[in-house]
């Protein structure tokens, strides 16, 4: 079996492709599975470290930026379409999943030129313009939030969740707490703005660590900060003589979970479902410039179900920040609280389900190519 999952350009696109990958090989080792991506988006360096194969296309946004940057876009999308198709044709792919982001509409209307089955996923409550058009004319549509159904056929839409890499669940503390060269008896906050980082939240966070300083002997930071802020924020926590680990990209996910007492992020749809199925308590920062606000209707959900607190860009400053983060420390009961809700809201079947749908869709197209060859 030969799959192709194309998608990325952050790490909220990519991981749920991963995640699909790993299911797909964990039910049989035989499959071949190839990824289509653009070479500057997080799949460039991540895809390779999994041990796959990727193909790059170009491919750029279209939504929100000037005309010229549109025609631009346009040119890519011609090109990336002539791409697909002499690769789809020499890969002969069963299934061309697209799991989000502007690298994933070429590959998808070229396999839908060339009758190859297609599915997508859709991650977030407010579907993208891209997923919507795509919506028309793939298979099937995996959905993380009820709300969604609104802007595909709903005889297409499945129910699913957001799915999540099994090896999330399976984050060893004691592993993290060495890899990041932390101590097993301090409260640890873990902070990231997203694989790229978020300058507003690394900000928010430097300003934060003066009004912390009496709680500096108990709480231990492991920061992801991106490459542009890297330098500033760790030289802010050395200043201040805080305990931790700051680093601009971390590869170990599931270790820096699991070492995590508290999450500050941003929220993204991919980060909310590894959050809810984990059950950490978090403090949520919309990225303020997402398509449709869909970060901002993300973490509002969660807030309104008691799962998360959700502070909005335009309130984020350090001595906020600060505050909420003395509040969660201060309050193991509403902790735990928040645990219990963000829980009850992950779906780790995710993945699985996902990965039936896809199976069935293959394994549909063999008997119509069956029944075809055998009326021959």
């Amino acid at each position: 079996m030969r799959v192709v999952i194309a998608g990325g350009g952050t790490g909220g696109h990519l991981y749920p492709g991963l995640a699909l990958a790993e299911e797909l090989k964990k039910r049989d080792p035989q499959t071949e599975i190839v990824f289509m991506g653009t070479g500057h988006g997080i799949e460039a360096r991540v895809v390779p470290r999994e041990g796959y194969t990727i193909k790059f296309i170009p491919a750029e946004g279209f939504v929100g930026v000037s005309m010229l940057k549109k025609a631009r876009s346009l040119y890519r999308f011609l090109q990336a379409l002539k791409e697909s198709y002499a690769y789809l044709r020499e890969v002969r792919p069963e299934i061309v999943v697209g799991s989000g982001g502007y690298a994933s509409l070429a590959p998808l209307v070229m396999a839908w030129m060339l009758s190859i089955p297609t599915m997508l996923l859709e991650q977030n409550t407010v579907a993208g313009r891209a997923n919507r058009l795509l919506g028309h004319i793939v298979k099937s549509v995996c959905i993380t939030y009820q709300e969604s159904m609104a802007y595909f056929p709903r005889e297409k839409v499945h129910l699913t969740g957001n799915p999540v890499r099994e090896r999330i669940l399976r984050g060893s503390k004691s592993s993290g707490l060495r890899l990041f060269s932390l101590g097993d008896n301090l409260f640890t906050i873990f902070i990231f703005g997203g694989s790229a980082g978020a300058e507003s939240v690394n900000r928010a966070m430097i300003d934060a660590l003066q009004y912390l300083l009496d709680l500096r002997d108990d709480i231990q930071f492991l920061h992801q900060t991106g490459e542009k802020d890297f330098e500033s924020v760790r030289d802010a926590y050395r200043s201040y003589g805080y305990t931790g680990m700051v680093t601009p990209f971390i590869y170990q996910m599931p270790e820096a979970y699991a070492v995590a007492d508290l999450v500050v992020s941003r929220s993204g749809a991919t980060t909310l479902a590894e959050i809810c199925v984990t059950g950490k308590p978090s403090i949520l920062v919309p990225y303020p410039y997402a398509a449709a606000n869909h970060q901002e209707v993300n973490a509002g959900k969660l807030e309104r179900l008691g799962a998360a607190v959700m502070v909005r860009n335009v309130e984020l400053n350090g001595k906020r920040l600060s505050g909420e983060i003395r509040r969660l420390y201060n309050d193991p009961g509403l902790r735990e609280n928040m645990r219990t809700k963000a829980m009850g809201l992950g779906r780790p079947d995710a993945v699985k389900r996902i990965a039936d749908i896809a199976l069935s869709l293959i394994s549909l197209e063999r008997s119509r190519e069956g029944c075809l060859n055998s009326s021959e």
